[in-house]
């Protein structure tokens, strides 16, 4: 059954949330942002006690009252079957809405590059604090990966850069690796002058842990600025992301047809020359027919896409729900 009033759309990632009411028209209600969305950490009910605050700002903004007719949820750690279960199952008990979708949210920054109406084919990859894809085949099928750091067999992401910038310039400074430029970029990134100063100060907490991932920008600079060991760490990464949109694009049997690769995500929506003529490159060479496109769109705009998809929602409401995020 389609909808026929009011929808949430929510995308929850690992640093911050947004959500979104919406109508079957397109229009945008009321939006909301907040805290970082992280179930591992907080377990399932307090990670949705984040959404609660945003969920009643949105529906106060519109003067709507509950229960809507969709929520349509893409969340950041929602990586394993059981743990989209656990999540549907929280989110449907708080009552904001008749029927609910959760799905991991790099399904949301791949609805918000294809385009309205047909069969959605095509692969996303994400690379913004950790990395992943996934992937709509013919008839339904998925491709999709566990993506929850090493032990999935992981490479990548801001805060994997950040650390193995720290690792090269640590053996940069004390020679057990090549000399690098990192050694001293990192430390004077925070005002010091060495990578012992830098080693102790985070390692003490004088350095907020958080703040560590603003060494994936000092990487991509020292990268560009020819360091050939920041330079490896760079094509490192466009392997990766190449490696996964031609794995699931195989997976799907969609190596043979021209297929949308959306890329999204801090580190690729920055579209670092280095990393993005990479990633273009090796994905002609591994997957011809592939066709890139960086999405710079908020992935809550998929997630709303999601909800007039549910709802049969004409041309025109599409057009102006994607207007209304530029």
């Amino acid at each position: 059954m389609g909808l026929t009033g009011t929808a949430l759309a929510i995308d929850a990632g690992n640093s911050k949330t947004d959500v979104a009411l919406v109508d079957t028209d397109g229009k945008v209600l009321g939006t909301a942002r907040g805290g970082g969305f992280q179930p591992p950490v907080v377990g399932a009910g307090r990670a949705v006690d984040v959404l609660a605050p945003l969920v009643a700002s949105v529906l106060a903004q519109a003067g709507v009252e509950g229960p809507v007719d969709q929520v349509s949820a893409y969340l950041a750690n929602a990586d394993l079957p059981v743990e989209e279960a656990g999540l549907t199952e929280e989110i449907t008990g708080r009552g904001w809405a008749r029927t609910v979708t959760v799905g991991n949210d790099t399904f949301a920054l791949l609805r918000a590059g294809l385009p309205d109406g047909g069969e959605p084919l095509g692969v996303a990859v994400v690379c913004g604090a950790g990395i992943n894809a996934a992937g709509l085949g013919h008839g339904g099928a998925t491709a999709r990966f566990p993506a929850i750091g090493r032990i999935s067999g992981d490479w990548g992401g801001g805060a994997f850069l950040a650390d193995e910038a720290l690792w090269f310039a640590a053996r940069a400074e004390d020679g057990r690796g090549e000399p690098s430029e990192l050694a001293r970029a990192l430390p004077a990134h925070f005002g010091l002058t060495t990578m012992p100063e830098l080693i102790a100060a985070l390692h003490l907490r004088d350095i907020p842990e958080q703040r560590r991932h603003e060494l994936t920008p000092v990487l991509f600079d020292v990268a560009a600025a020819g360091d050939a060991v920041a330079r490896a760490v760079i094509d490192r990464q466009a392997e990766e992301i190449v490696l996964l949109a031609a794995v699931a694009l195989e997976r799907l049997d969609l190596l043979c047809e021209p297929t949308p690769v959306i890329l999204g995500g801090g580190v690729l929506a920055a579209k670092h020359p280095l990393l993005h003529d990479g990633v273009t490159r090796l994905l002609a060479e591994r997957a011809p027919k592939a066709v890139p496109q960086v999405v710079t769109a908020p992935p809550v705009l998929g997630a709303a896409l999601h909800a007039l998809d549910r709802a049969g929602a004409t041309t025109e409401a599409y057009g102006r729900l994607r207007g209304s995020w530029g």
